[in-house]
């Protein structure tokens, strides 16, 4: 199964695509979606849509996990963004691409298993997780990263986080992010 995580954003989207084969991830590309920004936003809208477009058609994608709106300064970037995110999801259109939606913090706590996980716990979590480091250019890059992988997570856990319980994917007994993960959290 191919998943694209999405973070958006009314200035810079980022993307990221990961393959699931079972209980096994693996990275396969991201990057971010920058509209020309001397352009007003509206024609900004367009270049969202047809760069995702390219995105699902490129690597045959299966289900599109995208961060829910939730942390927003003000109504004006509420709207903004809104309208953004619906030039992304638009791209699914005549697609057979299933979408799901998560909170910052689900995705925090299923990657890290601390759902207020600071961007630098979320990024280690992801290496663990992909068994590899993985270079980020931005923070929009590496959210979508953890966006995708907390999908899989949901997926490959038959839709519940019930049985990986409290702590997610790793032990956090030790009071820190370093414990490694638990095989036998991820067998399903």
């Amino acid at each position: 199964m191919i998943i694209l995580g999405i973070d958006p954003g009314s200035r810079v989207s980022g993307y990221a695509l990961i393959q699931l084969e079972g209980s096994k991830f693996k990275y396969l590309a991201s990057g971010v979606v920058k509209p020309d920004m001397s352009n007003d936003f509206f024609q900004r809208l367009p270049s969202f849509h047809s760069k995702f477009s390219e995105v699902l058609q490129k690597f045959k994608v299966d289900h599109l996990a995208v961060e829910s709106l939730i942390h927003v300064k003000n109504v004006v970037s509420l709207a903004k963004l809104s309208q953004a995110r619906g030039a992304i999801l638009s791209s699914v259109n005549n697609q057979s691409v299933k979408v799901f939606e998560y909170s910052p913090n689900k995705i925090k706590s299923s990657v890290s298993g601390f759902g207020h996980a600071d961007k630098k716990m979320i990024h280690g979590a992801i290496e663990k997780i992909l068994g590899q480091k993985v270079q980020c250019a931005t923070h929009d890059e590496s959210d979508a990263l953890a966006i995708a992988i907390a999908h899989g997570i949901e997926v490959s856990c038959g839709g519940t986080f019930k049985k990986l319980g409290k702590s997610g994917l790793f032990s956090r007994k030790s009071g820190s992010l370093a414990a490694s993960i638990n095989p036998e959290k991820l067998k399903i």
